[in-house]
């Protein structure tokens, strides 16, 4: 079985700033990012959410980098003997911003995170279409992000991926 796409997203698009703060993550674009391409992508297709109950919908967030800005802050803080603030403890693992996505929107499949050695976009749609031939999820939201070196928020591209034939 393969996964259809049932709506796709990307950001930035024309005319996109810098993607909206999310509360409880700091410093960085990264989770900012993926929920702006997530919250985008399910809207074309759900409007505003939450989705009802037993949707069954997981998450797969696929980052080779992950938050670069992030990990450079704990990095040049922890070199320079400073203290850490406790919500890069919570912030530093993706799944913490994969699972705001699915509490906001009412995801309830699994979460799965992948940090991919090949193709990120081949590797994301293998693990959607696993977890759909398997029966874990009836849909997948893919989110592809990566942050761009210098710190800034970069590119993402979200997913939605349910049963049927991709094209």
């Amino acid at each position: 079985m393969t996964a259809a796409v049932l709506a796709e997203a990307r950001w930035p698009e024309a005319g996109d700033g810098p993607p909206p703060a999310v509360p409880g993550f700091v410093h960085s674009g990264f989770a900012p990012l993926v929920v702006a391409v997530a919250d985008r992508c399910l809207r074309a297709r759900y409007g505003d959410g939450p989705l009802p109950a037993g949707n069954r919908t997981a998450v797969v967030l696929v980052s080779a980098s992950g938050d670069r800005a992030s990990a450079g802050h704990v990095r040049a803080t922890v070199a320079a003997g400073g203290r850490v603030g406790p919500l890069f403890f919570f912030q530093s693992v993706p799944n913490s911003v994969a699972g705001h996505v699915a509490a906001r929107w009412g995801l309830d499949g699994p979460v799965v995170c992948l940090s991919p050695t090949g193709d990120p976009r081949a590797e994301g749609m293998a693990e959607a279409d696993l977890l759909l031939y398997d029966g874990d999820a009836a849909q997948a939201l893919l989110v592809l992000i990566e942050q761009a070196p210098d710190g800034t928020p970069g590119e993402a591209t979200a997913v939605l991926l349910g049963e049927g034939t991709r094209q």
